[in-house]
This record gives C-alpha cells, sequence and structure tokens, in this order.
C-alpha cells in the first residue's frame, strides 16, 4: 500500500485511545505499513488525504459533517445517523397486528448512553434514578439492558409515549437451544463473518459460549450497507424464516471481550480495504 495520509474524526468529548475502537487496532498496523495516522478531537486545523469520520454517536452533529467535506474523500461520510428508526425494518406500534414477542429499545445506539456527551456524564446514576419513578418508562432516555415481552399488549404504556424509544418484533435465529448472531464486519471491499451463539436470547460479548466463521453476506443486506452509505463498520444480523434481520448498523465498532489472538491473524486482511477507499494519488 502507497503512503498516505489519514485522519480520524472523534467527538471532543470522547477519547479514541484504549477505549476497545477496532479502528485503534486497525490504525496500528496502518502505522506499521508507513500510512500516517492522525486523531481529530472535534473539528479543527488539518489535512490528509482522507477523513474518517468516527464520531460515536447516533447523530453526527451538523458542525462535524461541515468540517468533513474539506477534505478530498470522507469515509463514512454519508453515515451521519444510524438511528434505530432509521437501521431497522421490524419496528411495530401498538395497534399492529404482529402476535409474537417484542423487544424495547432506544432509538439511539448503545442504550442511549453516549448520545450527548455533555447532558449524559453520568449514564448509570440517572437509569437508577429513571427506573424508580412511577412513569419510569415515559421518563427513559437509557436502558442498560433491552427488555423482552411477550406480546404487544405487555409493553408498558409510557414506552409508547417515549420518543426515546423503539418497539421491534422479537425475531431470534436459533441453533437448537442456542440463540445466534451474525456479525458482518468490512473495510471497503475487505470483510470478515462470523456466527457467534449464547444462552441468553439478547447475544452480547460478554454471554457468547461459541463462535464459528462463515463466508456468506446476505445479497440484501449488502444493498442495506449501500443505502445507508456505510463504507466502513459493522453490522448485526440473523437469518430467521429464511429472511435476513438487521439489528444494530454501527460507524464505530469495538472489539468487545474477544481476545486478541483471536481477531489478530485476520485483522490485516480487513485494514488492507482501506486501499479501495482512499484518492488513488495516495
Amino acid at each position: 500500500m502507497t503512503s498516505a495520509r489519514i485522519a480520524v474524526l472523534v467527538h471532543r468529548e470522547h477519547g479514541f485511545r484504549r477505549r476497545g475502537y477496532l479502528l485503534e487496532e486497525i490504525g496500528m498496523i496502518w502505522r506499521e505499513q508507513d500510512i500516517e495516522l492522525s486523531v481529530l478531537h472535534g473539528p479543527g486545523e488539518s489535512s490528509a488525504d482522507a477523513l474518517i469520520l468516527h464520531v460515536d454517536l447516533t447523530r453526527v452533529p451538523a458542525s462535524y459533517l461541515t468540517f468533513a467535506e474539506r477534505f478530498p474523500v470522507v469515509i463514512n461520510g454519508k453515515v451521519a445517523d444510524i438511528s434505530k428508526r432509521l437501521v431497522s425494518r421490524n419496528i411495530v406500534n401498538e395497534h399492529d397486528d404482529w402476535d409474537g414477542p417484542v423487544i424495547v429499545k432506544t432509538d439511539s445506539n448503545c442504550g442511549g448512553m453516549t448520545a450527548a456527551p455533555s447532558l449524559n456524564r453520568y449514564p448509570r446514576y440517572a437509569e437508577a434514578i429513571t427506573s424508580r419513578l412511577p412513569s419510569r418508562w415515559s421518563k427513559r432516555s437509557t436502558l442498560r439492558a433491552y427488555h423482552i415481552f411477550d406480546s404487544i399488549s405487555r409493553v408498558p404504556r409510557g414506552v409508547w409515549n417515549n420518543p426515546n424509544l423503539i418497539v421491534e418484533r422479537f425475531l431470534a435465529e436459533r441453533r437448537n437451544e442456542q440463540y445466534c448472531l451474525r456479525t458482518w464486519l468490512f473495510m471497503g471491499e475487505e470483510e470478515r463473518i462470523a456466527i457467534f451463539y449464547s444462552n441468553n436470547p439478547i447475544v452480547k460479548s460478554v454471554n457468547i459460549i461459541g463462535r464459528d466463521v462463515i463466508t456468506e453476506v446476505p445479497q440484501d443486506l449488502r444493498e442495506m450497507r449501500r443505502e445507508l452509505g456505510f463504507d466502513f463498520g459493522k453490522f448485526d444480523f440473523a437469518i430467521v424464516d429464511g429472511k435476513t434481520v438487521l439489528f444494530d448498523a454501527n460507524r464505530t465498532p469495538t472489539i468487545g471481550a474477544i481476545p486478541r489472538e483471536q481477531y489478530r491473524p485476520w485483522l490485516g486482511k480487513l485494514a488492507s480495504g482501506i486501499s479501495a477507499l482512499l484518492p488513488r494519488s495516495a
């Protein structure tokens, strides 16, 4: 790969190093290849061949998007909004005729914990306070855990009155007694696809009991990526009754609890995907 200068734009109130971001690990590989990598904490003076929009918020502030326009190439420049209402195809309302289980989530990613850094410095305490209020569902802006209900009729009234929350059909992929979650990591044309197994209906890195590498990405999921404008990121999805179910689209993926020795061997190939995204002269 020829030498290039890449700037990573993060929110001024967020760190970058040692936060477990996948891009930090990829950046280490790029530096070994003599690619110059700089981290910008908010808009400021900078020049580079390409800018990676790595703002860990559901909606990127307009000032950051305007600043990004200065650069010849903006990776994920079209991904300004990753809210569930934009990404999900499975949202229901209280009058839908869906008769299966449902799950309550925040419209914002990460349970709403990073939605407003300057106003949400103590989400743990805010959650503890609102959970004790009589009308707690109508007041909540964050959820430390998503909640599954047997049916739409079981969803508390306050959920429907809260614009911070959404209700989705609970669609789970199963293998025997285990729940499955598929993840698609991609950088340009390079990709990594895996399926994870858990005994928990909400599969997280902390409750995974097994994993397999797979190779097939559904064509309709590739089309979703194109529609959402992603150059780099991670999609969490499942295959239920032969149909693709997209759970989450993330432009700032993290490593989670996966041991380094498990992801380091294939990370170089993923990192090489930057070549197709850089200007040809870089």
